[in-house]
């Protein structure tokens, strides 16, 4: 891998973890498209390092919130009852969340590996993300904010967000459809979205932080793939934002376009190289 690549692909990674159009789908369908062949080994290395870059992100823009929820959840431990404060009780909620990806994601852990060597597979899968961004608007009422949210529909979200462990299966579109879907607005559900990434992020980064010991000499490139951290972790951050804000105002419908015409495109290169 290159310096360029690094940058690039992190530019991608800190735009596309927050925007709904499955970061995990880009980073497979990008070096294709371009014809880079960057060994196994080294690929693994930076996928590790830029998912954490995009966690510190998401950690520092929702850090009053976060400090919040665990001073909440202490409170609510010292008080033996965790769901009187609102704030405590969205930290449940969030942890909660996390647990359907969690477990289908450890039961069928080889068959998600297998697809991430498929820029096929991976093209399709955006078309399921497509399919699920034009659900959300043409169905969901947006009529609930955060504060309403309960204990059905964090088990219906975190069923969504099993879907995102296919690469081209975008976390925050499927998350935030499911949010939309139990007629929460955008922005909360959005919101929801990001801060139950975080406990998820967390473990997936921890298990592949583990896996690195099994990659020999992977010091030696980092000088190459930190650049690529630093960049996936500011664009993330201002990806956060912005799409918080854009969501008060617009539609998902631009993104689920884009990623028609991502696939149509992965598609076509696909068929004409053979």
């Amino acid at each position: 891998m290159t310096i360029f690549q690094s940058v690039l692909l992190g530019i991608v990674q800190g735009l596309t973890e927050f925007l709904p159009v499955s970061s995990s789908g880009h980073l497979v369908i990008i070096p294709y498209l371009l014809g880079w062949d960057i060994p196994p080994a080294e690929a693994f290395v930076y996928d590790v390092l830029i998912q954490v870059a995009t966690l510190v992100a998401v950690i520092v823009y929702f850090w009053k919130d976060l400090l919040g929820i665990a001073k909440a959840l202490i409170a609510g431990i010292m008080k033996r009852n965790l769901f009187e404060d609102p704030q405590s009780r969205l930290g449940i909620y969030v942890l909660l969340a996390t647990i359907p990806a969690g477990l289908i994601g450890l039961l069928i852990k080889p068959l998600v590996e297998m697809a991430f060597d498929s820029p096929q597979a991976t093209a399709v899968c955006l078309l399921v993300t497509a399919g699920l961004l034009i659900i959300a608007e043409r169905a969901g009422k947006r009529s609930r904010s955060l504060s309403e949210i309960n204990s059905i529909d964090v088990l219906w979200i975190g069923l969504f967000q099993a879907l995102a462990i296919f690469p081209g299966v975008s976390r925050s579109g499927s998350t935030i459809t499911a949010g939309m879907l139990r007629n929460l607005e955008r922005e909360p559900a959005a919101r929801f979205s990001f801060l139950m990434s975080i406990p998820i992020m967390l473990a997936a980064g921890g298990l592949a932080l583990f896996d690195l010991q099994d990659v020999s000499d992977f010091r030696h490139t980092l000088w190459v793939l930190l650049p690529g951290f630093i960049v996936a972790g500011v664009v993330g951050y201002f990806s956060i934002r912005w799409l918080l804000k854009y969501l008060t105002q617009h539609s998902f419908y631009v993104f689920a376009i884009y990623c028609i015409f991502l696939s149509a495109l992965t598609l076509t290169v696909s068929f004409i190289r053979g």
